[in-house]
């Protein structure tokens, strides 16, 4: 009987020190053993991400691998139907490791990957160029305001299905809108096209943009000064989001290690979006 008691604790504790290092692999694999900060990214996305690295996320990767002590490597794809599984969740390698281990950004509570906080906050903005007739305008409500004749010269470009459309739509202004498509055919058209070229070429005198990209935008033209108005969000209709960073699900420790390096960084991430000209606003 003693000796069955034996045996018995024996095993338990042979099993509780396999479980130990078992655990301890895996927090090495998922830190202690990696040689590269390998990130998944869109090569044509500014003011996000680029192949020549000219992006925020671009930055705030090369911080975060800096401080790691590791090589940055990109794993490039369009962060667009696909992207996850392409990048993130692709374990097609030689060796099975996976191509990339953390994606910059993704919304808050994003269903395809284990996200950390939300590391800024921004939100969807009106958008024109001054000094072409708009200038009455320094708040969304001053849009709805507008007296019929003005009404009538507006052509609001629009992206499909975002939060402007049914803004718009809710408030009686559809009818002066343009329609965008949120995602274009060609993954090397990015949003901010719409500012760079229609709103400043005047095929359209107003448009609705995600902050960062009217931020963005905003900074880069020099010939013009472009009005970006930050947008409130209403009891039907959510302007603002929460922007994360995602890992694959499961690997807690390297989460929390993002985690702790986000926290270890704020101020110079917040510098590097300042720098960007995105507009932030409180969580």
């Amino acid at each position: 009987m003693v000796s069955t008691r034996r045996s018995y604790a024996l095993a338990i504790m042979a099993a509780l020190v396999l479980s130990m290092v078992f655990c301890s692999r895996v927090i090495g694999q998922e830190i202690g053993r990696r040689t590269a900060f390998k990130v998944c990214a869109d090569p044509y996305s500014l003011p996000t991400s680029n192949r020549e690295q000219q992006g925020y996320e671009n930055k705030i990767a090369q911080l975060f691998a800096h401080d790691l002590g590791l090589p940055l490597q990109y794993e490039w794809f369009p962060q667009r139907l696909g992207f996850i599984r392409n990048t993130l969740r692709n374990n097609d390698t030689p060796d099975g490791g996976y191509k990339c281990d953390l994606v910059m950004g993704v919304p808050e509570r994003f269903e395809l990957a284990a996200t950390t906080k939300p590391y800024y906050r921004s939100t969807w903005t009106l958008v024109y160029v001054k000094g072409r007739g708009l200038d009455e305008i320094h708040l969304p409500q001053d849009l709805i305001n507008l007296p019929p004749e003005k009404k009538s010269r507006l052509r609001i470009g629009v992206f499909d299905q975002s939060p402007a459309a049914h803004w718009l739509s809710q408030h009686g202004l559809m009818v002066y809108a343009i329609p965008y498509p949120i995602m274009s055919g060609d993954a090397r058209v990015y949003p901010g096209q719409i500012i760079e070229k229609d709103l400043v070429g005047d095929k359209i005198n107003l448009t609705f943009v995600w902050g960062p990209i009217a931020g963005y935008f905003a900074k880069q033209i020099k010939a013009h000064e472009i009005v970006v108005i930050p947008m409130r969000s209403e009891d039907t209709i959510k302007f603002d989001y929460g922007i994360a960073m995602a890992v694959r699900f499961g690997e807690k420790a390297w989460k929390e290690q993002i985690s702790q390096l986000i926290d270890k960084h704020k101020e110079k991430i917040h510098a590097i979006l300042a720098d960007y000209g995105v507009p932030l606003i409180e969580h």
